[in-house]
């Protein structure tokens, strides 16, 4: 069933969704007709040639169906040259994930004579647009180096990486996961176990009245974070993604969790409508993320919102540099910046999370503001 008010996809994509809904149901009957929501989302976005960050459709932008901040202007990237310029030394090196359409790369790029900049992108039709517009200034891995020195960025990556979905009830923990019911992809629910479990088990969720808590977690993000502890000998990683710390992102208010999912610059809530057309997303938990860098022996260096950040590094005072009387240029420009600082826009709800290791010096971007006694 569509969603009220979203736009009908036309028949190729509708080719494309029913061929992932075919893998999805291979896999549900050789499965016994269970998986876990966290499979289902990689299936939904990553399966090769089928998944939505795996097909050719495109993603970002006003054709797209949604924007990211290097996308509403090239003042973001800049702002975010100033706190990497005081991060990196003689040497040093740029790994962006998921670089999506490139733009931010090609910002940094600009602002940088020489910097080695490196991209590390799991979908293979994105790569192939990044190649496009960047030609040869970028090195692409197909995995993380064994040593890296420098400053590692993931903007708006974590939100789409899997995750477990959950239902705290008062008989217990139950993973909703997914199966396939009279010929449509729905909601199944067993009690969690293992690993899922031990998890749940950290959080400490208030039942409401009605008996059920619904939200995500994130194991893979948190092994993600763990994982570039061991890859990182000195530098930071900047994590800049919606979502909050625990104490928010379980609040009782809270109770029916963070998906999301976006078609066409529309948001709704059924992940089960056109896999593979629509991107799946939850909220980053920054808490368990600041504590899976903790247990890799990285250290937390700042967290904020990105208003505050993007102020402290002095996104006000560029916009300030241009020239109002170029009507055709400043007011997009104005415009893209009050969409990055408005509290009612991106300015609270994203946040900014550094962690790193063998960096000394307080970083500009957590100068006022900084949160990091919340995670």
């Amino acid at each position: 069933m569509r969603p009220a008010q979203i736009p009908s996809p036309d028949p190729w994509s509708l080719a494309a969704s029913r061929a992932l809904l075919e893998r999805i149901g291979s896999e549900l009957g050789a499965a016994g007709n269970w998986i876990s929501f966290a499979r289902y989302m990689e299936l939904a976005l990553y399966e090769p040639g089928l998944g939505y960050y795996a097909s050719g459709a495109r993603k970002l932008g006003a054709g797209g169906d949604f924007v990211t901040a290097p996308e509403l202007s090239p003042l973001f990237g800049r702002t975010l040259a100033r706190q990497i310029a005081q991060l990196l030394q003689p040497g040093d090196a740029v790994l962006e994930f998921g670089a999506g359409s490139g733009v931010l790369a090609e910002t940094l790029l600009a602002e940088f004579e020489n910097i080695e900049y490196k991209i590390l992108e799991p979908s293979a039709e994105l790569a192939s647009r990044q190649k496009a517009r960047l030609g040869n200034r970028v090195q692409w891995l197909d995995r993380l180096p064994e040593r890296f020195h420098g400053v590692m960025l993931a903007n708006e990556v974590l939100d789409a990486m899997p995750v477990h979905a959950l239902a705290w009830t008062r008989n217990g923990v139950l993973e909703r996961g997914v199966c396939a019911n009279e010929g449509q992809l729905a909601w199944s629910e067993r009690p969690a176990d293992n690993a899922v479990l031990m998890a749940a088990k950290e959080i400490d969720i208030e039942i409401p009245p009605s008996g059920r808590y619904e939200s995500e977690l994130a194991l893979v993000a948190r092994a993600w974070m763990r994982s570039l502890g061991r890859f990182l000998e000195r530098g930071a990683i900047l994590v800049i993604d919606y979502g909050f710390p625990a104490r928010e992102y379980f609040h009782p208010q809270r109770s029916m969790g963070t998906l999301a999912c976006h078609y066409r610059h529309h948001v709704h809530h059924d992940p089960f409508y056109l896999p593979g057309l629509q991107d799946v997303t939850a909220h980053v938990d920054f808490s368990a993320l600041a504590r899976a860098a903790t247990g890799a022996g990285l250290e937390v260096l700042g967290f904020a919102n990105q208003a505050q950040f993007l102020v402290n590094c002095g996104i006000t005072d560029l916009l300030a540099a241009e020239n109002p009387a170029d009507a055709k240029r400043y007011l997009p420009l104005a415009a893209a910046v009050q969409k990055l600082l408005s509290p009612s826009e991106m300015g609270e709800l994203f946040k900014v999370l550094a962690v790193g290791k063998g960096v000394n010096d307080s970083l500009m971007g957590f100068s006022r503001g900084d949160r990091r006694g919340t995670l």
